[in-house]
This record gives C-alpha cells, sequence and structure tokens, in this order.
C-alpha cells in the first residue's frame, strides 16, 4: 500500500511544482504537528501563502471517492475528510492517470448535509499485531464535480515505455491486508 501512496505523494508534489512556479513544497507526513492535524505536505507559494494538503492515492478502476469518517472503529476516532486541517484534499486515481483536487471546506460544506444518501463501507487494517476498522462514505467522482465547481480534474502524464508498465503492474500487484475499496493514503495509524 505504501507504494501507492508514494506514488499519490509525487504526482500531487509534481502539480503543485508545475501549477506555482516558483513554490516549495515540504514534506510534513512524518512529523508528529501535521499528522493530528491530516496534513500531508505544505504547499508554500511564492507569495508567501502556505496551504496545507492531504494526499490520497486510490488504485481501484472506478471514480469514486472514499471519504474517510472513522479513522478507527474500536477507538472511536473521526476520520481524516472530517478532522482534517488541510486546504486541499489532492486525491489521486492511480488507474486513470487522474488527479482531483478538493477544496476541502467547499466538498465538506457540500457532503455533510448529504451524507446519509451515501453507502458506508469499512476496511480493516491491520499494522504489526493491531487491526483496526476504518468507515468511509463512497461518492461518485462525478456527483462532487458537477455540484462544487472549485473542485479541479487534472489528467495525468502517463509514462512512456515497457518499463513503466511494467513497474506499475509490480506495484499494482503489492499485497495488503487492507480491503481493497478503501483508498491509501499517508495518514495511517
Amino acid at each position: 500500500m505504501q507504494g501507492a501512496a508514494d506514488r499519490a505523494v509525487q504526482h500531487a508534489w509534481s502539480w503543485m511544482l508545475e501549477t506555482a512556479p516558483g513554490s516549495r513544497v515540504h514534506d510534513v507526513q512524518e512529523d508528529p504537528r501535521f499528522q493530528h492535524r491530516g496534513v500531508d505536505l505544505l504547499w508554500e507559494l511564492p507569495s508567501g501563502e502556505v496551504r496545507g494538503i492531504e494526499v490520497k492515492g486510490d488504485r481501484q478502476t472506478r471514480r469514486r471517492y472514499w471519504f474517510e469518517l472513522v479513522s478507527n472503529v474500536e477507538k472511536d476516532t473521526p476520520g481524516c475528510f472530517l478532522y482534517s486541517g488541510a486546504d486541499l484534499l489532492v486525491y489521486v486515481f492511480l488507474s486513470q492517470a487522474e488527479l482531483h483536487v478538493l477544496p476541502l471546506k467547499d466538498v465538506r460544506e457540500w457532503f455533510l448535509p448529504r451524507a446519509k444518501a451515501y453507502a458506508l463501507k469499512q476496511t480493516s487494517t491491520k499494522t504489526g499485531a493491531i487491526r483496526y476498522t476504518t468507515v468511509g462514505a463512497v461518492v461518485p467522482c462525478h456527483e462532487v464535480l458537477e455540484a462544487v465547481p472549485s473542485v479541479l480534474h487534472v489528467p495525468l502524464k502517463r509514462r512512456a515505455g515497457k518499463k513503466a508498465e511494467a513497474e506499475e503492474v509490480s506495484s499494482e500487484k503489492e499485497t495488503s491486508e487492507t480491503v481493497p475499496l478503501a483508498p491509501t493514503g499517508t495518514d495511517s495509524e
């Protein structure tokens, strides 16, 4: 799973630098000051503005967002979609080579009054000897893209060559104890 998360972060990083030349990106995934805030990257724009970025990587073939509502059922902890202090959720669909930029505040405001309309799915993750359950809402991308005009959809450039294809195929075969419905993320516990 970590390979998918790492690739998603790389795509997000590249998009930020291409979008705002002269900006800087800081990886804060391992920084405890940002982990509990649901922020993976800090995007320092040339203007001096700093934006918090949460990155999610998804290897599924269907275009559906997984909005994490409960991070750990056993500990009753809220999901990243609800608590993240990030300005943007950069959602990378690896199989489709797409990057979606969701202004978190706008998407939350749209989603919360409609939350009951979406199916909840759960996934189990095993970290060492500890197993925990995560719950999220499965939301079709087209509904969010149509309803929230500030969401961006960015096609990614596909890497050329057989070596790149082989790398993508081998990374898709990574083994995991996680049910494949949930995207990988960089906020694992």
